[in-house]
């Protein structure tokens, strides 16, 4: 995702050099929600597009799977490489999802947003971004939240714009989704043996 508040390099997926890709098994986090296979799937904040590509690995060939940011280099960079292989159920969308995600209201089944929360919270936008993405899902569809827990990992985004399980909970709650799902220990290994992520889920 791009970003405007300095905090982080433009394509906001970065860290100290790694990408999210480098540390976060994507498919071990798109198993988690027992997909059928067949759904229609978003990346939201998709960077490279790397965990859309997963997902394009592991759904059926029926899948339709979004790849969202508003990083203009970062979708068309995944634009050439789909066109390429001949890749046609893999849509890239350039959009803010904070502003308007450019899709029809009732679209997507199920939206994995990884390492992207908290740029919403720095940027104080959390509530735009959900109202958005609760726009886009379908009745009975589900938002995913992958991010960093609510301490000092040496890396990721500064502890004041990381949020716990349940202050999401609650900023969800207030736009009437409902949590179906939490994981506490994902992500990466870290020296204390915990993990460095959750996982939380919630349903329209």
């Amino acid at each position: 995702m791009s970003n405007n508040t300095g905090l982080y390099p433009s394509n906001g997926h970065r860290i100290k050099g790694r990408t999210s890709e480098s540390f976060i098994d994507a498919r071990d986090v798109i198993s988690r929600l027992n997909l059928k296979g067949n759904e229609v799937f978003m990346d939201a904040g998709c960077g490279d597009g790397h965990a859309a590509m997963i997902a394009y690995d592991m759904m059926d060939a029926e899948a339709t799977i979004y790849a969202v940011d508003d990083y203009h280099p970062s979708i068309d960079d995944l634009k050439k490489d789909l066109e390429e292989d001949g890749i046609t159920n893999v849509i890239p969308i350039q959009s803010d999802i904070t502003k308007k995600i450019d899709l029809d209201d009732d679209t997507v089944d199920v939206c994995l947003l990884i390492n992207v929360f908290h740029h919403f919270v720095a940027t104080k936008s959390t509530d735009e971004a959900i109202s958005e993405l609760k726009r886009i899902i379908k009745p009975d569809g589900r938002i995913a939240v992958m991010d960093y827990k609510k301490m000092d990992t040496g890396y990721g985004p500064p502890v004041k714009f990381k949020r716990s399980p349940d202050e999401i909970r609650e900023m969800f709650k207030k736009h009437g989704l409902k949590m179906v799902q939490l994981d506490t220990e994902t992500g990466e290994d870290l020296e204390d043996g915990t993990k460095s992520h959750y996982l939380i889920v919630f349903k329209k």
